[in-house]
């Protein structure tokens, strides 16, 4: 059910985000070797081990959210749009800061019920965290019950996407038992999904049993056996070798060596863009910056190392976010480069998205030509992570899915590049991006806030605090005994209730 007051709820309606929508993938075929059949074990293979002990509030909450562990009061749909999860409705005061949530009959996973009190402590943990979860990152959030079955979710100022906020994975509702005296979550057996985690061995694989109690209904796989499997040509052996049963973010140069019918493609928000450190070092130097983007050939990346799965980047927003196109502006104000003269930067990058470290091959032979000295550090993601948000690189070529966070195209920008972001790679704190930002904030009408994203978007291009390369597209591995696979253009959602062999 919708919230009553469709004249505040416009705010939300910011579609078509995304042209196409979710897909599901399979057939009829038999089960493969796992012998599992109707009801069995799903065997998964993720790119990106956890880097936070499956806390909640960092990247990890996007693994327990694609193993349908997770959920939050709302969801997003294909569209871009808040739809009921926990919440089964909702509706905003006049002021447009305080949004009272009615919840539906749910049970937590350790058999407690999901009650308005339970879910308010939740909120208020995931709000106080530190560093923030990115989707609340500068929003002063608070949360209270106001009655049975009623959650009231306040801002400081009006936020007119709050239910899209809430969708966020890193907002996730868990039951008391999961909260730690030491500040930590434990996720095994405390959430709502439809899937239970029971058991972790370090980062390397975790296993999950059907949560039978599913207010959404018994999901149709016994299980889940998930692998976390940083390098991509692994990935997709494994799925050759119908190891698995899903591979996540096949490599390109992966594809031609499986079956024709294993291999899904969906068009994305999401982007591989270079990250430059404008807090110290070479970098800082605004005139360095434009230097190394007028050095970059972002045709050569796409075609070199993408092989027709990216097109060269135009902006943030990529051509999956198709009303981007027509509101773009270009940057003013920039820089003038100046003569690098040598000068020696560091740029990172992780290994568990294979196309990245060719990526920065490439990359690193153009900045070469234009005259700097260019050393690569590449690691696992889940080393890596924490140096990155601490600027101890130059530069940085990492992927984003600009609409990952909240599927709201303003809330992203305040994450990644206002002075207070939880995932700023650029260090970026700049006085005439924040207050464009702070403005886009404020915009409830869809095409309004689009048009001030996108004058943002100009801002921080001006800056050269990031060089967009290519807007991608992302392969998934499934096999062919697979039904009801979800590929997601968020990329929140990987298996399902309905998904099985």
């Amino acid at each position: 059910m919708r919230s009553p007051r469709p004249r505040l709820m416009a705010g939300l309606l910011l579609v078509p985000l995304l042209s196409g929508c979710f897909s599901t993938s399979g057939d009829d075929s038999s089960s493969d070797s796992s012998g599992s059949g109707k009801g069995g074990r799903l065997r998964v293979a993720l790119a990106f081990p956890p880097a936070e002990n499956y806390s909640p509030y960092g990247q990890d909450a996007f693994d327990l959210s694609r193993l349908g562990v997770t959920e939050g009061l709302t969801r997003l749909d294909a569209n871009g749009t808040a739809v009921p999860a926990l919440a089964q409705s909702w509706s905003s005061d006049k002021s447009g800061k305080a949004w009272v949530f009615t919840l539906r009959d749910a049970k937590f996973q350790d058999g407690t019920d999901v009650t308005a009190e339970a879910v308010a402590s939740a909120l208020t943990r995931a709000a106080e965290a530190d560093p923030a979860p990115s989707a609340v990152s500068g929003v002063k959030l608070t949360a209270k019950a106001v009655g049975a079955g009623r959650v009231e979710v306040s801002t400081a100022e009006a936020d007119p996407v709050l239910p899209l906020r809430l969708s966020n994975p890193s907002l996730a509702v868990f039951s008391s038992k999961a909260y730690g005296q030491d500040g930590k979550v434990n996720p095994v057996g405390t959430a709502t999904g439809p899937f239970a985690l029971t058991r972790i061995t370090g980062s390397t694989t975790a296993a999950l049993d059907r949560f039978d109690d599913y207010w959404g209904g018994r999901a149709q796989a016994s299980g889940i056996d998930a692998k976390f499997v940083s390098d991509g040509t692994a990935r997709a052996n494994a799925l050759r070798t119908r190891d698995v049963d899903f591979a996540e973010a096949i490599p390109v140069a992966q594809v031609s060596t499986l079956d024709q019918g294993t291999v899904h493609e969906v068009n994305t928000a999401r982007n591989t863009s270079l990250y430059l450190n404008t807090r110290t070092g070479v970098f800082k130097d605004a005139r360095l910056r434009a230097a190394a983007r007028e050095a970059i050939d972002t045709t050569a990346i796409a075609k070199g190392v993408y092989e027709g799965y990216a097109e060269p980047a135009q902006g943030l927003y990529g051509p999956a976010l198709t009303w981007a196109a027509g509101k773009r502006t270009e940057p003013t104000a920039r820089a003038k480069a100046a003569d690098p003269k040598g000068r020696t930067i560091t740029v990172a990058t992780y290994n568990d998205r294979p196309e990245l470290p060719e990526a920065a091959q490439v990359l690193q032979q153009q900045l070469k030509k234009a005259g700097f000295t260019v050393k690569l550090e590449v690691r696992a993601y889940a080393r890596l992570e924490s140096d990155l948000l601490a600027g101890k690189f130059d530069a940085s070529v990492a992927s984003r899915n600009m609409m990952l966070d909240t599927g709201d195209p303003v809330t992203v920008l305040a994450g990644d590049f206002g002075c207070g972001g939880s995932y700023n790679l650029s260090l970026l704190c700049d006085k005439n991006v924040d207050g464009l930002i702070t403005a886009a904030q404020t915009e409830s009408d869809p095409a309004e806030r689009q048009n001030a994203a996108m004058r943002a978007e100009a801002a921080i291009l001006g800056t050269d605090a990031v060089i967009p390369l290519v807007h991608l597209k992302v392969v998934t591995g499934v096999g062919t005994s697979v039904k009801g696979a979800l590929l997601d253009p968020y990329e929140r959602d990987f298996v399902g209730t309905g998904t099985r062999l």
